[in-house]
């Protein structure tokens, strides 16, 4: 007779992303390069190819700062957010008064702890902030989140200590500009609207504007002049379609369910 064993917890996303990339998985992982260096992902957000790849070596960067604070305070300081998490209760009174709490006056590891609460808790998973850099996604209304998820907490501080994993809020441009000869690149960035009423910009203060895709595409440019290999995921626009015309490109088939009209939810073309 076989005694069973628990599986030990898997490092997998901490969040729940809108955009995120879990379904799309299946089109992304066939697509990486067997072998290669150090992992670089400038548009982190939820990290879901990351979590499956799971590089020994790479650099993860966003420019939204508590975010990073939070992978940074999971990969140092997990007790103190798992203990900060369980204070939090799903109730629309209380999820209110922890989103009016501005996160710069919080210690580091409550602030991780807001902003996994706030993910766990909001409509949709969706990080939206406004004009002024506050968070302002409505309650999710969900009978029972799972709020505290310490196993996968602590799955994932384990792994960010057992690699080389930097984070950072750097621009793209910066992180792109120093890859190594031999790194991957995963460029995950704010889609191309596919028109004018679909335009998401709550993520950061100021968007990603149809300049900052040029600006893109022309990092692009310059990686495969200099022979990194990497894969871009936006949406099959007529303009990213032009801005790309001379790169590989597959149209795919993905979910998505971030719209207020929910006739308009579903399948999308993205590349």
């Amino acid at each position: 007779m076989s005694v069973k064993t628990k599986k030990a917890p898997v490092a997998k996303p901490i969040l729940k992303w809108a955009g995120g990339k879990t379904q799309m998985l299946g089109e992304l992982l066939p697509r990486v390069p067997k072998t290669y260096g150090r992992y670089i992902e400038p548009f982190f957000g939820g990290g879901a190819l990351f979590f499956s790849l799971k590089p020994e070596n790479a650099i993860i960067a966003d420019s939204n700062p508590e975010l990073i604070n939070m992978y940074l305070q999971v990969a140092h300081n997990v007790d103190d957010v798992i203990e900060c998490l369980q204070k939090y209760e799903n109730t629309s009174e209380m999820f209110y008064e922890v989103r009016s709490l501005d996160w710069h006056t919080l210690s580091k590891a409550e602030a991780a702890a807001r902003t996994i609460y706030l993910n766990k808790t909001c409509f949709n998973g969706l990080y939206r902030v406004n004009n002024a850099g506050e968070f302002n996604s409505p309650f999710g209304n969900y009978r029972n989140p799972n709020i505290v998820n310490a196993s996968v907490l602590r799955a994932v501080s384990a792994y960010f200590n057992s690699a080389d994993i930097r984070m950072t809020t750097m621009d793209y441009a910066e992180v792109l500009k120093n890859v190594p000869r031999g790194a991957f690149v995963y460029l995950d960035p704010h889609y191309d609207p596919v028109s004018e009423t679909a335009s998401f910009t709550g993520y950061s203060r100021g968007g990603f504007s149809r300049e900052d895709q040029i600006r893109l595409r022309e990092c692009c440019d310059d990686l495969n002049a200099r022979g990194i290999k990497f894969m871009l995921s936006n949406s099959a626009t007529e303009f990213i379609l032009e801005q790309y015309a001379a790169y590989n490109i597959t149209i795919v088939k993905a979910k998505r369910a971030v719209n207020s009209v929910a006739s308009k939810r579903g399948d999308v073309d993205e590349v």
